[in-house]
C-alpha cells in the first residue's frame, strides 16, 4: 500500500475536534489503499488544553505511532502559574484587560511564531527523517494548527523533495482572535511569509471548509487554485451507534468552545421569553466545553442561571451521549466578515439527527449545510422574530410528541469513512 507519515501535534490522550479528525482518517485509510504512520509529541514534553484518554481506545490497533520530545514554552509557564493560566482556543479563559494576560499575549504573539508549540518543530523534522528512510514513505502530510507543523513539512520538502500535502483545521493568520496576540508590525509580516511559503511549496493544501479554501487562495496569491482541495470535519457512524432516552425535558446542548468574539445575545433573548411563555415546558441549556466570562455574564443577565447547565470539556464519549440525549442544538459562530467556516461539531450534530438553531453570518458554510442536510435553521444575529418563531415550532413539536428529529439522511455524505475515501483519492493521484 501507499505509505502516508501523518505529523500532527494533536493526538490522544489530547482532546478536542483536531484530534479526532486525523484520529479517524488513520483508522480509515487502510479500507482504501493507505497505510499511514503517525508522528506525533510524547505527552509528558506536550502541553494540551484538554485531554481525552477515551481516544485512545479509538487508536487502530495496527496503527504505528511515534513520539517524539518537544520544548514547550508554555508547559514552563503553566508549572509557574498553574495549567488553568494556559489558554484555550480562541483564549476563552484569558481576562484579555489584566496586564499579566496582556503581556503574556504579546510575548506569545511576538517571540514564539507562528505558536508557543514551535519548540517541536526541531524533534519532529529530525524524527521524520529518519521514518521516510525507514519505512520508505511516499507522503508527508501536516495538520494545522499548530501551524508550526507546516513548518516541519516545509523543511522536509526542500530537504527531501517528498510530497508534502499541509492540512488546515483553521486559518492561520486570518483566525478570528489573531490581533489578541498583539503581533508587531515585523511579527505579522514574518508570520504572513510563513504561511505564504508553506501556501505556495506545499504539493497539496486541505482546507476543512470552502471559507478557508478562499482565504487561503487569496493569501498565497499566485498559488495554483486547484491544488487546493476541501475536505470537510464529519463524524463516526460508530460513535452514534449507542442512542441515549430523551430526558422528558427540553434540552438544547452546545458543544466546544465560546470566546467572548461569538455573540448570541439573539438567543439569550428568544429563550429567556419561551421559558417566561411555557411554564408546561421543563427547559435545560447545556454548554460541553469552554465558555467566556462574558457569555457566562449574558446568561445570569437573561436570567437563565436556573437552566444552565456547565459541564466544562468532557470526554468525546460522554458528550455523544449528552447529543444523542438532545432535543435541539445550538450553533454559534463569530462575527466575521472574513471567515465563515463550519465548525466541526456542526457534522455531529447532523449525526444526532436533532435539529439545529444556528446563529450564524448568512451564506455561511454551516448554513448551506444545514439546508442541504435540512437539519433546522440558520439565523442572523438580529433576526430575533425569525429565530423566535422557530423556536417555539421546535417547543410545540416537543410538546406534542416527546422528542424531536431533523435531516433528510445527506448527512452521510459528511460520514468519516466516506471523507477518508476522498483524502484516499487524493493522496493516490
Amino acid at each position: 500500500m501507499k505509505k502516508v507519515l501523518i505529523i500532527t501535534y494533536y493526538w490522544p490522550p489530547s482532546g478536542g475536534a483536531g484530534v479526532q479528525r486525523w484520529l479517524k482518517f488513520s483508522r480509515y485509510l487502510p479500507e482504501f489503499g493507505v497505510e499511514p504512520f503517525v508522528l506525533t509529541v510524547d505527552p509528558h514534553y506536550a502541553t494540551y488544553p484538554q485531554t481525552d484518554e477515551s481516544l485512545e481506545k479509538q487508536i487502530s490497533p495496527d496503527l504505528r505511532v511515534f513520539r517524539t520530545k518537544s520544548f514547550e514554552p508554555l508547559r514552563v509557564f503553566s508549572g509557574i502559574f498553574g495549567k488553568e493560566k494556559v489558554p484555550y482556543g480562541g483564549f476563552t479563559n484569558v481576562n484579555k484587560k489584566s496586564l499579566f494576560n496582556t503581556v503574556f499575549r504579546f510575548i506569545r504573539g511576538n517571540l514564539f511564531i507562528p505558536d508557543a508549540r514551535s519548540g517541536w518543530k526541531r524533534y519532529a523534522f529530525k524524527k521524520a527523517v529518519e521514518l521516510i528512510q525507514q519505512f520508505g514513505i511516499d507522503t508527508v502530510i501536516t495538520t494545522g494548527p499548530p501551524h508550526s507543523t507546516h513548518l516541519v513539512g516545509l523543511k522536509l520538502k526542500r530537504k527531501t523533495g517528498i510530497r508534502w500535502m499541509a492540512d488546515f483545521r483553521d486559518p492561520w493568520t486570518d483566525i478570528y482572535y489573531y490581533q489578541d496576540m498583539l503581533h508587531t508590525p515585523l511579527a505579522g509580516r514574518i508570520d504572513r511569509r510563513m504561511e505564504i511559503s508553506v501556501l505556495k511549496e506545499a504539493d497539496n493544501v486541505i482546507a476543512i471548509n470552502r471559507s478557508i479554501r478562499k482565504l487561503l487562495v487569496n493569501r498565497a496569491g499566485s498559488i495554483d487554485r486547484t491544488k487546493v482541495t476541501v475536505i470537510t470535519n464529519g463524524y463516526d457512524e460508530e460513535d452514534f451507534k449507542a442512542s441515549t432516552p430523551p430526558p422528558g425535558e427540553f434540552v438544547i446542548t452546545y458543544s466546544g468552545t465560546i470566546s467572548e468574539h461569538y455573540n448570541p445575545v439573539v438567543f439569550f433573548t428568544v429563550l429567556s421569553r419561551l421559558v417566561s411563555e411555557c411554564p408546561d415546558i421543563k427547559f435545560r441549556f447545556r454548554i460541553a466545553g469552554n465558555i467566556s466570562q462574558k457569555f457566562e455574564h449574558q446568561v445570569r443577565l437573561h436570567s437563565l442561571i436556573d437552566i444552565f447547565e456547565y459541564t466544562g470539556y468532557v470526554s468525546h464519549e460522554k458528550l455523544t451521549s449528552y447529543l444523542t440525549s438532545s432535543s435541539a442544538f445550538l450553533y454559534v459562530f463569530p462575527e466575521t466578515s472574513a471567515y465563515t467556516g463550519a465548525s466541526g461539531k456542526l457534522f455531529e450534530y447532523l449525526a444526532a439527527r436533532r435539529p439545529v438553531i444556528a446563529i450564524d453570518s448568512p451564506g455561511s458554510d454551516a448554513s448551506a449545510i444545514i439546508d442541504e442536510c435540512e437539519a433546522g435553521k440558520s439565523f442572523s444575529h438580529e433576526d430575533e422574530n425569525g429565530l423566535y418563531n422557530y423556536m417555539a415550532s421546535l417547543v410545540q413539536e416537543f410538546r406534542q410528541k416527546g422528542k424531536i428529529s431533523a435531516g433528510n439522511g445527506k448527512h452521510i455524505n459528511y460520514s468519516r469513512r466516506k471523507l477518508t475515501k476522498d483524502l484516499a483519492d487524493l493522496i493516490l493521484q
